[in-house]
Order: structure tokens, then sequence, then C-alpha cells
């Protein structure tokens, strides 16, 4: 499947708040075939030349939903300063099995490759998560231990799968509203 910036379905769209199902395992060639291509597309988004020729828009993750297939599948990369990636999933099905009380946001607030307009505030996740899924990279079944960075994108990416979008989270009424609590990742 061809996935740019035009075939990503954005948040104007119902589609993308359709609510995803399970994938049956083993993968079947179609899902396999595309979930590689969600994973080529986060890891070719961040290299420049690549991304300017193809209409790639820069991602550290992509869900099957955000290209029109309702199914629990992500990809997620995300690369050091260098553009080594630390870490890199092909996930199917993953959930979330347990979290922290403690939260976390982003300072600069999140994006997403659906999202074409602005929605300035702070998103509030988990500091911490543990997530249970099958890695077609790694061709068994994972747990992750996430916390920082890590574990916001995957809460973001999974939100896909209930029909959620970062902005959902919001505090309309003070969007900026700092938890002293909270912990900032800059």
């Amino acid at each position: 499947m061809i996935i740019n910036n035009d075939t990503i379905i954005k948040d104007d769209d119902p589609l993308i708040r359709t609510k995803s199902k399970d994938v049956a395992l083993p993968l079947s060639d179609e899902d396999k075939s595309l979930l590689l291509d969600m994973h080529k597309y986060v890891y070719d988004s961040t290299i420049e030349e690549i991304a300017e020729k193809e209409n790639l828009r820069p991602a550290v993750g992509i869900s099957a939903i955000q290209v029109g297939v309702p199914k629990k599948m992500t990809a997620i990369i995300i690369k050091d300063k260098d553009g080594n990636p630390i870490y890199d999933f092909a996930l199917v099905n993953p959930k979330i099995i347990s979290s922290s009380i403690e939260k976390s946001y982003l300072k600069y607030g999140e994006g997403c490759l659906s999202v074409d307009g602005e929605h300035e505030g702070y998103i509030y996740r988990s500091a911490r998560c543990k997530v249970k899924a099958y890695d077609l990279l790694l061709d068994q079944d994972i747990i992750i231990n996430a916390k920082g960075y890590l574990a916001i994108v995957l809460q973001h990416e999974l939100d896909h799968f209930k029909g959620v979008l970062f902005y959902d989270h919001i505090n309309p009424k003070q969007p900026y509203f700092e938890d002293p609590e909270a912990i900032c990742i800059e």
C-alpha cells in the first residue's frame, strides 16, 4: 500500500473515529504487508530526502486506522539524534496491561499525522505503562516496559484504536494547566 501525506486519513474524516478490531494471528499476508508498509513509512519519514520525495510527514508512529484499516496494528520507531532507532516496533493487538498513576506530558504538545490544524495544550498521560503485544519484527509476543517519551507515544497510538485523538485529552477551559505533580518531558 502506498502511504503518504495524501493517503493518510485526516481528522475531518469520520473513519478516524472508528474503533479498531483485534487482528487474527498468525498474520495474513495482507496484514503483514500493511504493517511492514506502515513501518517503512515511519522509518523513511525522518529521512529528509526520502520524506520530501515521497510526500511524508515526520512521524514516530502510525496506526492502521490512519490508513483506513480499523485493525489493532501500529508501527513505532523512535530514533536517536544520529537517526539510529532506539525503539523499533511493528505491533499487533497491543494492549496496556498496567500504567502508573503518575502523569507526564510533552512540553511542546503532541502532533499527529491525521491532524493538520493546531491544537495547543498539554496532554497528560501515564508516565509509565506496560504493553503486551505481538511484534512482527521479532515474530513473537513481547512486553514493553515504557516510560517517558516511549510511554507517551504508545498511549497516543493505542488511543487511535478507540477512535481517540490527542487533542481530545486537552482541557478546553485550561489548555495549559500545569499539574505540578506531572513530569514535563522536553
